[in-house]
């Protein structure tokens, strides 16, 4: 007999306690990945985050009496949600090839607006013009990251564009289902659905030409990296999908903007890199702008509750 989740109602402030964990953790993640992607393929990084997901979730979330697909509507879902979230990360890795930590998360920012106008005419969430103006703000932000970006690499400065628009989805359908399902039992049903589909291309031969499917034995401290990958990026899609389970994506999408300066420290700290004068001004107009729709999305959570 499977055990489904009943539902839960929204508590937004733990919603943006777990969000702001998911920004804390996720940068170590993405440095991890660019500093073991120079050196292994794509899809065995990707793999380990997978595999990690697995262990360290579906058993815990077995034990304690959650079912892994608990209907019908949730298998589907969590199978686009385990196909978005591939595609997401191959991106972003491919990304962090090429890029500094910082250019790669803060064009990756153009995300949140995304959020916020596919949560108004997907999930029908509030979204009013001042916000969307924030949002057109935002979006120019990011695109001052991208010029000084795109001039030295290309196109591949859009990578991080092309993450921001899967992830966006990605985090609509979690939303969608996040309280139908437990947290714990999500990822692992993920990493586990995941798991036959990365895999095969993971064993592939290695081509150095275009490293991106293969398996290359990581080897002394390699092994710690990899195992650090995978602890942090499954820890930090874990307290990303608890969150959306306690507040509307709206709601949460600002809170995200606390990535971009950790990012900044931890690739600066890991790899020497800093912002060239543009794109730090960019990053401070998308900044401003997610600061700024905080203060809408507070403003207005008083006139909810206080209509006098």
């Amino acid at each position: 007999m499977s055990t489904a989740t009943p539902p839960t109602q929204d508590r937004p402030l733990l919603g943006i306690a777990l969000m702001l964990g998911f920004c804390a953790v996720i940068p170590f993640a993405d440095a991890l990945a660019k500093l073991l992607g120079e050196d292994f393929p794509l899809m065995q990084l990707i793999l380990v985050r997978f595999l990690a997901q697995s262990i360290l979730f579906a058993p815990v979330a077995l034990a304690m009496g959650a079912a892994l697909f608990p209907s019908t509507r949730v298998l589907g879902l969590t199978i686009a949600r385990t196909l978005l979230q591939i595609a997401g990360l191959l991106l972003m890795f491919s990304a962090l090839r090429v890029l500094p930590l910082a250019d790669a998360v803060a064009i990756a920012f153009v995300m949140p607006f995304i959020m916020l106008i596919l949560g108004h005419f997907i999930l029908h969430e509030e979204v009013g013009p001042r916000r969307l103006a924030a949002c057109a703000v935002g979006f120019v932000g990011t695109l001052m990251v991208v010029q000084p970006s795109f001039a030295a690499v290309g196109w591949a400065a859009l990578l991080p564009v092309g993450v921001a628009f899967v992830f966006a989805f990605f985090m609509l359908v979690t939303r969608a289902m996040a309280k139908e399902i437990a947290p714990m039992a999500l990822q692992g049903a993920s990493g586990l659905l995941a798991l036959p589909l990365v895999a095969p291309l993971a064993f592939l031969p290695v081509s150095m030409e275009t490293p991106l499917v293969g398996w290359i034995a990581p080897m002394g401290a390699e092994i710690w990296l990899f195992l650090a990958l995978g602890l942090f990026g499954s820890l930090g899609h874990l307290l990303m999908t608890w969150s959306l389970r306690f507040a509307p994506s709206a709601t949460l999408a600002p809170m995200q903007y606390l990535e971009i300066p950790l990012a900044t420290l931890v690739g600066f700290a890991m790899f020497g890199d800093l912002p060239n004068g543009l794109a730090t001004a960019g990053i401070a107009v998308t900044i401003a702008s997610g600061l700024y729709i905080v203060a809408r999305e507070r403003n207005q959570a008083r006139r909810v509750q206080d209509p006098a």
